[in-house]
């Protein structure tokens, strides 16, 4: 790849008002000498919020004496001209709609503790995301066609696919926030006893620490972990063993909180792999849906609890308040957060960095017994020339099932999505591993689909009785 670098890089977010990716963009973007002299672009169609993260945005960037202009409207057609890059990170309504989702879904015997990827909420939260996204792309085509284009909302995978299949002039990839590297690879050089604490790590423990994660998102898993060349997995499973035994929520007692270290280490006696997002894997299994009895204490998983989600959000937008009154000092702003995901990679790849990052995109023979175009969360390299995966062997018998079947349901459900397919509709909620019967599927369908008139497209509706 060659080192293609940036001057006066254009950011544009679209959705401000995420709030679990709007600080801290402000945060890296202020921060970085790569991107402080360009320009942070905000997107939001709810006016008062849009107004609160601009103004935050020119607060903090006053205040740390750097030239970032930053720009905001509530029509993505006046900001995108000029963009280098477009982030897409919206969601209305998000907890609410979750939490229908999964309300429905109990009914019918599928427990879902996050109810945004797989399984009935993925399906449905696609349903209501993708078709926006795609008006996006159809913007960014005419207005900044050579802009790269990050899609930053789950279900990750879906929308990327999408994005690569329907608008495959962009130049898009897609992300999640729980591979963000170095802190990955550290947290696991930690676990495996390399280092006595994670600040201990150094470059030269990372050169000699081959660390290969694969999946598709939110599904992946450590497929080798050598020091030197020896087999270090085996110590990274009996850490989680050991935590496990005194194991809490860690402060957050939500659903995607609980159980994770002895899931982990079960799934890990099961495979001979140890798995890497578990908050999200364990909800794309039929182990922890209640079906059948399991031979310890592990639970069947929580339900998504909409109300805390409510109140998480509140206390983000109080803090967000007591920054632009001064009740907290717009000085102590740089100290409060930290990198972005996004926004670390967009720095990398206007300044030239070389970093490597976890990316969804296309296999590219990366794992080398799946498809090239299957759709993967891989450590790549990254440039303004392009994202390149770098190699990771093959995945193993048992977990390769799983992953085809999990790809199948995300493709049916995009195909299903830009199509506006009932038929397609239906064949992915019958492929996802979750749905154990078709009248149960059906009547998921029908249910959400008279929950969400509001937000759904009105196609759908056109066409009710009908199949396409």
């Amino acid at each position: 790849m060659t080192n293609i670098t940036l001057q006066h890089p254009k950011v544009v977010v679209i959705g401000a008002g995420s709030l679990f990716f709007g600080r801290q963009s402000i945060w890296q973007m202020v921060h970085s000498e790569y991107l402080n002299n360009g320009t942070l672009a905000f997107v939001d169609t709810d006016e008062t919020r849009l107004n609160k993260m601009v103004a935050l945005a020119k607060m903090v960037a006053a205040a740390s004496g750097v030239a970032l202009t930053v720009e905001g409207s509530t029509d993505r057609r006046d900001i995108l001209p000029g963009a280098d890059f477009v982030v897409l990170s919206f969601a209305e309504d998000t907890v609410k709609y979750r939490g229908i989702d999964c309300a429905v879904s109990e009914k019918y015997g599928i427990r879902m503790c996050s109810g945004d990827t797989i399984g009935p909420g993925g399906i449905f939260r696609a349903m209501r995301e993708l078709p926006e996204i795609m008006a996006c792309a159809r913007d960014i085509e005419a207005l900044c066609p050579e802009a790269w284009v990050i899609n930053y909302i789950n279900p990750s995978a879906v929308h990327g696919i999408a994005l690569s299949r329907y608008a495959p002039k962009l130049k898009s990839f897609a992300l999640c926030d729980g591979h963000h590297m170095p802190g990955k690879k550290i947290n696991y050089a930690w676990r495996a006893g390399l280092v006595a604490e994670p600040n201990d790590y150094s470059a030269d423990i990372d050169s000699r620490f081959d660390l290969r994660i694969a999946g598709v998102n939110h599904f992946t898993w450590m497929l080798r972990a050598e020091y030197d060349g020896v087999n270090v997995m085996p110590h990274i499973a009996a850490s989680l063993k050991q935590a496990a035994e005194t194991e809490t929520a860690g402060g957050d007692t939500g659903a995607k909180a609980k159980h994770n270290d002895a899931i982990s280490y079960q799934l890990y006696e099961i495979y001979g792999s140890v798995p890497t997002c578990t908050p999200h894997t364990k909800e794309y299994l039929r182990f922890w849906q209640g079906l059948g009895h399991t031979p310890d204490e592990i639970p069947p998983l929580s339900i998504w609890e909409t109300e805390a989600r409510y109140l998480r959000h509140e206390a983000m937008w109080q803090q967000v308040d007591d920054f632009l009154s001064g009740k907290l000092p717009i000085a102590t702003y740089m100290d409060t957060f930290g990198p972005d995901h996004a926004t670390d990679i967009i720095e990398s790849m206007v300044g030239g960095l070389g970093k490597k990052y976890y990316i969804n995109t296309h296999n590219q023979g990366a794992v080398s017994n799946m498809n090239d175009d299957a759709f993967l969360e891989l450590l790549c390299e990254v440039s303004l020339d392009g994202v390149k995966p770098l190699p990771v062997g093959d995945m193993p018998r048992g977990l390769r099932g799983m992953q085809e079947l999990v790809l199948d349901t995300h493709e049916l459900t995009a195909e299903a999505v830009v199509e506006g397919s009932r038929e397609k509709l239906r064949r992915a909620m019958l492929t996802d591993p979750l749905v154990n019967s078709i009248a149960d599927a059906d009547r998921i369908i029908e249910e959400l689909l008279e929950l969400e008139r509001d937000i759904i497209p009105a196609s759908w509706y056109e066409m009710e009785g009908a199949h396409s």
